[in-house]
């Protein structure tokens, strides 16, 4: 009994943590037991039953509850897409009795529901070490996002950042209809990834909890927490070592950006910081992205040096179709860098074996397939502002006369440049080095599948033009740290690390990690100097070579000092890689730091929400019906009538209602030009005159041929026209908004 409870502790206080911080956030308790009941009842219960009947033989229990947690979002989706079409979003919390009751009533299938025989079982030290990555991550997002953003904005200076109110407007739209439209512009196809505001939209419909809860709190620490224990699952099944996992769920929740410089927006970008809350759809794709990666892998042929671990076995093909096709619209960077990796491996297959890759091929035909489906079905073949424009990200840095300049100083620059990319953002794939060193280039098909998809995810961002690109490099993330890892332990293999030494190597990594988080805690440059258009680079050149000096130092002592201790020998590799690994483990405490303190967050555009307007559009959401238009007279962030870009969302976002026209700014048809007037001037005025030229003509066809039943008036845009009140019913009215319903 003890020991049983020694193996269920690092979950437990995994969990208190997670409880910890959402109940810190004003989380009530209620939503968080509804969300933990809809998460075991309608996600992980039938994704572990399908899983199980899907593999050949069982590994570990957390395996089959990780992977099961992904199958039942692709389940998911499937509920919720034929119990939409058919309008019976009301009863779609029965949609698990689907996978329930056939696996009661089938004998063959009964057998699933308890699974006794385990072969493995992750040790105590792999278990503290996941639960401590997902413990200290969900601190992190408490510092940055929690404590700083309200559940409903609670008080009129709210600030929100920009996208928040449109994610929030999305899940209410996938609550109600399927497919989706654009919110903000009533019948507008939406030609988006938006596959996340889907299970946002079932966590409300399935759970009984407030979509802002579910968007503001539960969705993004739930999901954080199972992509760290996932990727941690299939980093051990495909390396076949266990700690690779642990090292896979540290690097991705424990170690950020090498970045020393407090700014609210790093040089190029980033791979976890600012884009986990931002972006619900990296989020929420990152699951199905590692489950993905681990159902292609398993269905790779395998060569020597490969895992050892019994295959999922001809079920994963299954997974692959699943994962593929959840993952075609869960974001768009994700496939392009999966297929990335299959052509290399299908190169490598080709090339070194001199057969035909059958198994590579059909498997690239799958996920072509999904993103065939996706491009055509989902996004329309919208472009969302892409398009070729090579290194942007690295130009972006550099002087403009660089023609005039010597070629010495432009190679220089460009070194330079080159270099702070690469310590920016790859880092953590360092272990990739001496696993292609130590096998001599002669990689498996699965190695080269990773390496395609760790190469292929900064290839593109660097490629493409548009902010939109940098998804690529997140993409890519998951498969550089599986690979880099399983460098890192045929490193630690091949130094003959003894299991007091093993002890040592762990503290003194914890150490340097912590020493590198003080460092951030309490000492960085408060911005990027301004004086050179390269300037915001060179800190991060500045701290690499200060740790190169530091390095050279270490290893100018090891070499005298390794004749004289045996313990040193043949082991300054591993800790030079380790040192390495780590140097960029104070990015996610310098973005906490960043944050604290700053009301809605430190993060580039904000729009004031006050709690007056989101109180009337909650006040609209319960006296309308999901199928009611509402108009407004706010378009623009700020409170004037006219702006620069549309992108007011608030309305949309806590309705929960389509509206005729609100912000514009994110429609697919003007994302090349966002400025844009609206499309339908015609239209755009008939909505104006309702608020400041009111006929009863106007209003009538507003309300018989829009079907708008309300007006909602924002009066801090500008002050409705008298003569409303006598051609609309006055129904609500807080000082700064009012609604009038139409006759």
């Amino acid at each position: 009994m003890t020991l049983a409870w020694r193996r269920w502790q690092p979950l437990a206080v995994a969990l208190v943590v997670m409880a910890a911080v959402l109940l810190a956030s004003h989380t009530a308790p209620l939503d968080i037991l509804r969300y933990i009941g809809y998460a075991v009842l309608s996600v992980i219960g039938p994704g572990m039953l399908v899983f199980r009947s899907l593999r050949r033989r069982p590994h570990t229990f957390v395996e089959d509850v990780a992977f099961g947690a992904a199958v039942g979002l692709v389940l998911e989706l499937a509920g919720w897409a034929v119990f939409g079409a058919l309008g019976l979003q009301g009863v779609v919390w029965l949609w698990p009795l689907l996978v329930y009751v056939p696996f009661a009533a089938v004998p063959r299938l009964r057998r699933h529901w308890l699974v006794r025989d385990y072969p493995s079982r992750p040790s105590l030290v792999w278990s503290w070490t996941v639960a401590g990555a997902i413990s200290f991550f969900s601190l992190y997002l408490y510092v940055v996002f929690f404590s700083l953003n309200p559940i409903v904005p609670d008080t009129e200076s709210t600030d929100q950042f920009l996208d928040l109110a449109y994610q929030l407007s999305l899940a209410g739209e996938a609550k109600h209809h399927m497919p989706l439209d654009l919110p903000q512009v009533a019948g507008e196809p939406l030609h988006y990834h938006w596959f996340a505001f889907s299970h946002l939209a079932m966590g409300s419909l399935v759970g009984g909890i407030d979509l802002p809860v579910l968007t503001m709190r539960l969705m993004v620490l739930a999901i954080c927490a199972l992509t760290t224990l996932l990727l941690a699952v299939v980093a051990w099944r495909i390396t076949g070592r266990p700690f690779a996992g642990a090292a896979a769920a540290l690097l991705f929740a424990v170690v950020g950006e090498f970045d020393f410089v407090a700014s609210g927006w790093p040089p190029f970008g980033t791979q976890v910081a600012f884009v986990i809350w931002p972006s619900l759809s990296m989020t929420y794709s990152w699951v199905l992205l590692v489950a993905l990666i681990g159902a292609l892998a398993d269905r790779l042929p395998r060569w020597d040096g490969d895992s050892t671990i019994d295959p999922i076995g001809p079920g994963a093909w299954g997974l692959v179709g699943l994962f593929a096709l959840a993952s075609s619209a869960a974001k768009a960077s994700s496939l392009p860098v999966a297929l990335s990796g299959l052509a290399l491996a299908w190169v490598a297959v080709l090339v070194f074996r001199r057969r035909f890759p059958w198994a590579v091929t059909w498997l690239g035909i799958i996920v072509a397939g999904a993103q065939l489906f996706a491009l055509a079905a989902i996004f329309a073949f919208e472009r969302y502002g892409l398009s070729i424009t090579a290194l942007q990200p690295i130009k972006q840095f550099l002087p403009a006369d660089d023609i005039a300049r010597s070629p010495l100083k432009l190679a220089v620059l460009h070194t330079a440049v080159w270099l702070a990319f690469l310590l920016h953002l790859q880092l953590r794939a360092a272990g990739i080095v001496p696993l292609m060193w130590l096998r001599r280039g002669r990689l498996t098909p699965v190695q080269w599948f990773l390496l395609g998809g760790a190469i292929a995810g900064p290839a593109l961002n660097l490629l493409l033009k548009d902010y939109a690109a940098t998804w690529f490099t997140r993409a890519g993330f998951p498969f550089s740290i599986i690979l880099s890892v399983w460098g890192f332990m045929l490193v630690f293999e091949r130094a003959r690390v003894s299991r007091r030494g093993t002890v040592a190597l762990a503290i003194g990594s914890g150490a340097y990690a912590l020493l590198l988080m003080v460092v951030a805690a309490v000492w960085a440059l408060p911005r990027y100097p301004t004086y050179r258009v390269f300037a915001p680079v060179l800190p991060m050149l500045i701290f690499g070579a200060v740790l190169a000096v530091i390095a050279t130092l270490v290893a100018a002592a090891w070499v005298p000092l390794r004749s004289r201790a045996e313990w040193m020998r043949g082991r300054g590799g591993l800790v030079l890689l380790i040192g390495i690994l780590l140097a960029g483990s104070g990015g996610l405490v310098l973005d906490a730091r960043f944050s604290w303190g700053v009301p809605g967050g430190p993060y580039t555009e904000k729009a004031l929400v006050p709690a007056s307007q989101v109180v009337a559009a909650r006040w609209v959401r319960d006296h309308s019906d999901p199928e009611d238009v509402i108009a407004t007279n706010s378009h623009c962030v700020n409170a004037a009538h006219d702006c620069a870009a549309a992108r007011s969302f608030w309305l949309s976002a806590y309705s929960e209602r389509s509206v005729l026209i609100e912000g514009w700014a994110f429609a697919p048809r003007v994302q090349t030009n966002v400025t844009a007037p609206f499309w339908d001037q015609d239209l755009f005025q008939l909505n104006e005159d309702a608020f400041y030229a009111p006929t009863e003509q106007g209003l009538r066809q507003l309300h018989d041929e829009r079907h708008v039943r309300f007006l909602v008036a924002v009066r801090r845009t500008e002050r409705e026209s008298p003569a409303l009140a006598g051609l609309a019913d006055l129904v609500y009215d807080n000082g700064g908004v009012a609604v009038y319903e139409l006759r």
